[in-house]
């Protein structure tokens, strides 16, 4: 069984125990949140769409971890006009564990 959710502009394949990093989420650790965008669903070979969000379906998760992601360098530079500029970019995430498919 997986289910196709959507959170923080992006898309995520998630089936039960997955772990994974997503954008960050106002909660603390330990504590569980829900998904209430589910894109697809499947169980028991039987996909189903939602137009635009399935009805009725959530994919719950508990938080295990907040934290910064690895630096993104961001370099611009002109040739010939002595212009460079360097900045760097910490993205805040959240890693989360899936507990639970709703249908």
């Amino acid at each position: 069984m997986f289910a196709v959710i959507k959170t923080g502009g992006k898309q995520y394949k998630v089936s039960q125990n997955d772990i994974l990093e997503v954008e960050k989420l106002n909660a603390q650790v330990g504590e569980t949140v829900r998904f209430n965008e589910v894109i697809a669903i499947e169980s028991n070979n039987q996909v189903t769409l939602g137009k635009p969000t399935v009805a009725n379906a959530a994919v719950a998760a508990e938080v295990l971890e907040q934290f910064k992601d690895d630096k993104i360098l961001v370099f611009k530079k002109k040739r010939r006009h002595n212009y460079r500029r360097k900045n760097g970019h910490r993205q805040l995430v959240t890693k989360v564990k899936i507990t639970a498919i709703e249908a």
